[in-house]
């Protein structure tokens, strides 16, 4: 009988510092070339279930660990962790966790340069993950320079230079634009297709199900609660914490009352007057030689609720981080309030602007999470009481209120960007700029949320940089398509999403709920979520 690539058996886990098992009885097995999706809610257990199997648990993240977990018929407990991971190779959710390396060549090597090969060997298996991968044009980039989907992308090369038989993936679509997200995919498929036993954790469900996972398990409160195909994972989960595709969350929620129709940024529609930001023809490049931002102009105006989509690479970032002053025009200006962001310190415009990062680590610090949201108002020299009701209310929002004492850097990557959104919320910022806020988010948090956001008082403007098409279609009055550095739409999402030629231009893969909604259209008047649209079927 042959040895299969992973087994686990009745696999349990305590973290030291928390209450409860984080996973408990958890057994399966994998064999050669099985591709798993791994689902379920933020904070569920799938993050600690990949540790536990790449031997971070209990090596790094320390507890009481109970049951088996054989790798090639080795149980790791005893195994170096080295040993290991040149058997399992990992690509963490967030990959600036992971990117030590400054030239991307170095990055993809330093795990081959650790198993002490020769030179002209780690060389030509780098070069071949690179090229594998369609990123060799990155070879010499600085790694610091690189967008969020190109860094996840340098991450998965270094781990596949390193030839693993079993690859753990961690959010690999998190940080993707739907374009790349698909090739990823396709890319996954073809390494299972080839014999690479694959266990993927991911919220974009609907996305993994092109390409025909072999098993789907749903996780709930640290069980495996389902195990099997496609077809009876509808009907296992719950649809508002596993995003399906629309027309099945449609059918579901037929039968039961309507969702409240959400109001954006109440009182704030149309209101006439001086734009909160202005772009007067700005250019940007990181690099003298290389431009990334060519001649915007745009306005953002109270009561817009503004979608940035994009190709990675293209800008979007780029052109955000000018509008809260962190960067500064090469040419023309940037206005916030009717200042010149040159003349104004990041402080000054941190009262108006408030920016929640791509990367929840490059902003939390705090022993816990209670003080990380106090920090900004504290600075803001709010008044304590206010400070108290809006940490509180902030804590509500993001569903972290059980959560208040621990260290943020403790929590999940999801919950990690939970937080990031409640320090500034709590900032009680004009204007909220997010950077892929849904990254990481199971579904019914990034709706509730989203919706929790749009219907504060005291907002004036929301902007978010997402990949996430759908949520362009439910929360966004306004859609801004960048490419290359240039603004190719700006207009009424029924307007700028319905031009699918374009879209697929600027690397936007139209969703099923997209679909769904120009298909409706003629009945509905406007875009509405997946839940609302299941009594116009």
């Amino acid at each position: 009988m042959s040895i299969k690539p992973l087994v686990l058996e009745n696999v349990s886990f305590r973290y030291r510092d928390r209450q409860g098992a984080a996973i408990h009885n958890i057994t399966f097995s994998a064999e050669p070339g099985e591709l798993l999706l791994l689902a379920g809610a933020s904070g569920c257990g799938k993050t600690t279930l990949i540790r536990a199997i790449n031997g971070l648990i209990p090596r790094s993240y320390k507890g009481e660990l109970s049951g088996k977990i054989l790798v090639h018929g080795q149980e790791t407990t005893g195994l170096p962790l080295a040993r290991i991971s040149q058997m399992v190779g990992t690509v963490l959710q967030d990959p600036e966790r992971q990117i030590l390396g400054t030239k991307v060549i170095n990055e993809v090597a330093f795990g081959l340069e650790n198993m002490g090969l020769p030179r002209t060997e780690i060389i030509r298996r780098a070069e071949e993950a690179l090229a594998y991968l369609k990123i060799l044009h990155l070879r010499d980039r600085e790694t610091f320079h690189l967008s969020g989907g190109e860094k996840q992308k340098v991450a998965l090369a270094g781990v596949l230079a390193m030839k693993p038989s079993i690859l753990l993936l961690d959010e690999p679509l998190a940080s993707l634009d739907p374009a790349s997200a698909q090739e990823a995919l396709e890319m996954i498929r073809r390494l299972a297709d080839e014999g690479l036993t694959i266990l993927m954790v991911e919220h974009r469900v609907e996305d993994v199900l092109r390409i025909h996972p072999n098993r789907i398990m749903y996780m709930s409160e640290g069980e495996i609660r389902y195990s099997g195909d496609a077809q009876g994972l509808a009907d296992a989960v719950d649809f508002r914490e596993v995003k399906l595709p629309a027309r099945q969350i449609a059918r579901r929620a037929a039968h039961e009352p309507a969702p409240e129709r959400i109001t954006l940024l109440p009182g704030m529609q149309d209101s006439a007057g001086m734009p909160l930001v202005r772009f007067e023809n700005v250019s940007f490049g990181y690099e003298s030689e290389r431009e990334v931002l060519h001649g915007i102009n745009l306005e953002i105006n109270k009561g817009d609720v503004i979608a940035v989509l994009g190709p990675n690479g293209a800008g979007k970032t780029t052109f955000v981080k000018h509008a809260i002053g962190l960067l500064k025009p090469k040419a023309g200006r940037v206005l916030v309030n009717g200042k010149d962001t040159r003349q104004a310190s990041v402080a000054e415009i941190a009262g108006t602007l408030g920016y929640v990062f791509q990367s929840p680590s490059h902003m939390l610090f705090a022993p816990t999470v209670r003080e990380e949201l106090a920090f900004g108002p504290k600075n803001l020299k709010h008044p304590p009481a206010q400070i108290e009701q809006d940490v509180k209310r902030a804590l509500e929002i993001v569903n972290l209120r059980e959560r208040e004492n621990d260290p943020p850097l403790s929590l999940s990557f999801g919950q990690q960007k939970r937080v990031s959104i409640a320090a500034i919320l709590a900032m009680r910022s004009k204007i909220l700029v997010m950077d892929e806020p849904t990254a990481g988010q199971d579904y019914r948090n990034y709706m509730n949320f989203m919706d929790a956001i749009l219907q504060m008082p005291g907002f004036e403007a929301v902007l978010f940089i997402t990949h996430d098409v759908d949520l362009a279609v439910i929360y966004a009055n306004r859609v801004i398509l960048v490419s290359d550095g240039t603004v190719r739409a700006d207009g009424r999402p029924q307007d700028v999403l319905r031009d699918y030629e374009l879209l697929h231009a600027c690397r936007v893969v139209p969703t099923s709920l997209l679909d769904l909604n120009l298909e409706l259209l003629p009945k509905t008047g406007q875009f509405l979520r997946a839940e609302a649209l299941g009594t116009v079927l």
